[in-house]
């Protein structure tokens, strides 16, 4: 299974970025969509239909704001829009899809771009660890792939000591990711690959993708059950419909 995590920065936009045709070259199982800041009434759905692909939504209560989505080839067993927890799914944060061997959830983490933010992301992620903690017990081969809005390590950001302020970087951001991946989950891209400067945001200020300068932030987070499942982890680093670039796990579930 080829699941790949992409955060869009608007749908409608990458859409008239040629989305749909890197999509059809690419040709993921599943894809994992944040920041779509649309309702599928106001997408053009049919392109992704022509694709193969089965669409589900869940939109942010705010028009234009946030939300998330999943493609995908294979019709789920079940799908869980939201987590059922009202601070969480007011902005469409978080959305699963179910398949008999394999759960998979497209999340959008909030950012702490000011101190009420920083307050409601920290909140946000001391209940996703709760519900995913619960959520593991009925589902156990879980990936849940996203934008975490966080670094993890030095490696993953290109300024360590000038960041470490900074909300995505800051100490207690670092630290629950850490106990979010000891709590049961493989960084799958870091499994794979140890190596320096792979990153999936970039700021539009100061040409910083073009000098890549940029934050490691999005991850395809797979549980340990599937941990020697893993085939194969990259970022897809040349695909430019956003701040953010695509980032890809395969999965050997035969």
């Amino acid at each position: 299974m080829k699941i790949v995590s992409y955060n869009v920065n608007g749908i409608r936009a990458a859409l008239r970025k040629d989305f749909a045709l890197w999509l059809k070259q690419t040709d993921p199982d599943v894809v994992l969509l944040q920041e779509t800041k649309a309702t599928p009434d106001q997408v053009d759905v049919a392109v992704f239909e022509e694709l193969g692909y089965e669409h589900y939504w869940f939109s942010a209560q705010k028009k234009g704001y946030s939300g998330v989505a999943v493609l995908t080839k294979k019709t789920p067993k079940h799908i869980e829009y939201g987590t059922g927890i009202a601070s969480m799914d007011f902005e469409g944060r978080n959305i699963r899809v179910d398949f008999d061997d394999v759960s998979v959830m497209s999340m959008y983490l909030p950012s702490g771009t000011n101190s009420a933010r920083l307050e409601h992301k920290l909140e946000y992620m001391d209940l996703l660890q709760d519900y995913v903690n619960e959520l593991k017990q009925d589902k156990p081969n879980l990936v849940i792939g996203g934008d975490y809005n966080i670094c993890h390590e030095a490696i993953d950001i290109h300024d360590p000591v000038r960041n470490k302020k900074v909300s995505g970087f800051l100490p207690v951001e670092r630290e629950w990711i850490g106990n979010f991946m000891e709590s049961g989950f493989v960084d799958s891209f870091r499994h794979l690959n140890k190596e320096p400067d792979n990153y999936t945001w970039w700021s539009y200020r100061a040409n910083a993708r073009a000098n890549n300068k940029g934050w490691r932030i999005d991850y395809n987070m797979v549980s340990e059950p599937l941990k020697d499942k893993i085939s194969r982890a990259i970022i897809l680093s040349d695909a430019k419909h956003s701040d953010h670039c695509p980032h890809m796990v395969e999965l050997d579930l035969s």
